[in-house]
């Protein structure tokens, strides 16, 4: 069966006495038992310590980058409000220059789509971009068909009379007048500017000579075309100094003053037409020639 008893014997110096203790089986088994334990939980300690000391430095760096994650989001949801409120600005300019240009579709975004619903700030991230993708591309559109428009009313603008041909005193007007020689009542088409002879007459907007020769009872004249159905004529001229074709500006010298055809005067006859009709000048005088 085994012993049940076991002795174990403590040999001192060799003047001390001896001590003995004797345990039983189970005593034995308890001890062992204990000790076992012992060395097991310090062994467990020791590798509790270690590895928790492992998992505080693991879970220091996951908050350190989770922080700077946070940080990293936050600048990014600020560049896409700030991306936002610069389309907003951009579309809200967009649309006061259609306006200008004459594009009143944009304004309610028909044309182009410009202006669309914003995304909401809980809007996930990459909705939003794509939004302000579509937005910006819109936006493109938009502005290249106003450009254009812009480009083609700054062109009408240019084409249309806006100054007086010559300085001087404007002594007939538009419509119908007893004439000046024959005493009987006339059109006048166009209006008279009584000025010193030879003071240079220039073009009231820009536009190509399509005449520019001796016109029966106008004598020397020259007529501009200046599309979008323009067209003016300068009469009695002393001289002439264009010739058909060429392409004149606004205050381009296209003759001198005089007293050429049917005239009792150095004065300059002047006219502007309307898809062939004449049509009263002073509505185009608005302000006097450069010289």
């Amino acid at each position: 069966m085994g012993l049940k008893h076991h002795t174990i014997i403590f040999v001192p110096h060799a003047r001390a006495r001896f001590r003995k203790w004797r345990l039983t089986n189970r005593q034995l088994t308890i001890m062992v038992g204990l000790f076992a334990f012992l060395v097991v939980g310090s062994l467990f300690t020791t590798w509790s310590f270690f590895t928790n000391t492992i998992d505080r430095a693991e879970l220091d760096r996951v908050r350190t980058e989770n922080e700077d994650l946070r940080q990293i989001n936050g600048s990014f949801e600020d560049s896409i409000r700030d991306l936002e409120r610069q389309l907003d600005a951009f579309e809200s300019k967009t649309r006061d220059l259609a306006i200008v240009a004459g594009l009143e579709g944009l304004d309610s975004g028909q044309s182009a789509g410009i202006g669309g619903p914003n995304q909401p700030e809980s809007a996930d991230d990459l909705a939003r971009l794509e939004d302000l993708t579509g937005r910006s591309g819109s936006l493109g559109s938009s502005l290249e068909m106003v450009g254009e428009a812009l480009d083609e009313r700054e062109r009408w603008i240019s084409a249309t009379p806006a100054t007086a041909p010559v300085r001087g005193i404007l002594t007939s007007g538009f419509g119908y007048r007893s004439d000046p020689i024959t005493g009987k009542r006339s059109m006048h088409q166009g209006v008279d500017i009584s000025t010193a002879p030879g003071r240079p007459v220039r073009a009231t907007a820009d536009g190509v000579v399509i005449t520019a020769e001796r016109v029966g009872q106008l004598g020397k004249a020259v007529y501009i075309s200046h599309g979008y159905g323009l067209v003016t004529r300068y009469g009695h001229l002393s001289s002439i100094e264009v010739e058909p074709g060429q392409r004149v500006s606004r205050g381009d010298s296209v003759g001198r003053v005089g007293s050429t055809g049917k005239s009792t005067g150095y004065h300059l006859h002047y006219e502007v037409r309307e898809q062939g009709r004449a049509v009263n000048p002073v509505a185009y005088l608005l302000e006097s020639p450069a010289g």
